[in-house]
């Protein structure tokens, strides 16, 4: 998955850049920037020393030392002041910097902290979609895998206050009890019913039966891939899925998906929800008012929103696993 929002301390990525959410002097400080410079040793302070300072804004790198990660990237972010003084340029204007000094160096995998939302007072719900549409931009030109790095969750519960009519759609949908009773209703008729009623009166042959199969989910994916006018690379981007994900997919007819994925797949070719049930279904799985995860999805989609990030900070912001591969 290109971008990726998890739960983690960043300075145990195993990346080839973390981004260190630095103040102008780059000298170190508190938070993230604090554990950032306790993690790599006083050979970061050494290295930070020569660089001048950051203007805030922008990026620079140093090395990692005893990080797991190659690089750190040290960019600083605005001052939350009351959102008129552009604040919301500056934050992206951070994020971006810092990505393509990730490329310039040719990281593949960079890890980022929601910057500039703690002691710098940027609304956490704001920065994260200023986070998510920066990043989300920039992938869409370039190969890279994103990590957004949330420490501290409890922080972040933000879902019914950001997303308050989502709320309200699943609290109408969600099945509490995780039961449908009308499918339980069916399985019941079913074994109930005489035998001779449910079997055909000439069962057809083994070869019959397989001759009979329907297309498999990456035939159907291909297909309306196809069908949209979309390149691989346009869909697979829309989707939030790695090219050697797709690239496993597309090779293997008999490929089974995750859930995720085939919803990813679904909200990237902007199907409606009867066609995305039905791509759903290639892959196994099913919209259930069981399941939050489904109830979102199928807001967004229900709505005409194929945002496949917006989507994704709902999710994030309900707790639920994300869409992509």
């Amino acid at each position: 998955m290109p971008l990726q929002i998890v739960r983690n301390d960043i300075t145990t990525m195993a990346v080839d850049a973390i981004v260190n959410a630095a103040n102008e002097t780059l000298l170190g400080g508190g938070g993230v920037d604090g554990a950032i410079h306790r993690a790599a040793g006083p050979a970061l302070l050494r290295e930070c020393r020569t660089l001048g300072g950051c203007r805030t804004g922008e990026a620079k790198l140093t090395k990692g030392y005893r990080l797991p990660a190659r690089y750190v990237i040290h960019t600083v972010g605005p001052i939350w002041r009351d959102g008129r003084h552009g604040e919301r340029d500056l934050l992206a204007s951070a994020y971006r910097n810092s990505l393509e000094l990730a490329a310039a160096h040719r990281c593949r995998t960079v890890a980022f902290p929601l910057i500039s939302s703690g002691v710098y007072g940027y609304p956490k719900d704001q920065a994260l979609q200023v986070a998510v549409d920066t990043v989300a931009g920039f992938l869409l030109s370039h190969e890279m895998t994103v990590y957004l790095v949330i420490y501290d969750r409890t922080a972040y519960d933000f879902g019914t206050r950001l997303f308050p009519d989502i709320a309200a759609y699943i609290d109408d949908r969600y099945v509490s009890a995780h039961t449908d009773l009308r499918a339980e209703q069916a399985r019941r008729d079913l074994f109930t019913a005489p035998c001779a009623a449910a079997m055909p009166s000439a069962a057809p042959s083994l070869r019959e039966a397989v001759s009979q199969l329907d297309e498999s989910f990456s035939q159907m994916l291909l297909r309306k891939i196809d069908e949209a006018g979309m390149t691989d690379a346009q869909c697979y981007k829309k989707a939030n899925i790695d090219r050697k994900l797709f690239s496993k997919i597309r090779s293997d007819v008999h490929y089974k998906p995750s859930k995720p994925t085939a919803m990813a797949f679904a909200v990237a070719l902007e199907l409606p929800l009867d066609e995305a049930r039905d791509l759903l279904q290639k892959a196994g799985f099913a919209f259930s008012h069981a399941s939050k995860f489904d109830i979102i999805v199928e807001y967004f989609i229900a709505r005409g929103n194929y945002n496949i990030f917006e989507i994704n900070e709902a999710l994030f912001a309900f707790d639920q696993s994300l869409l992509g591969g």
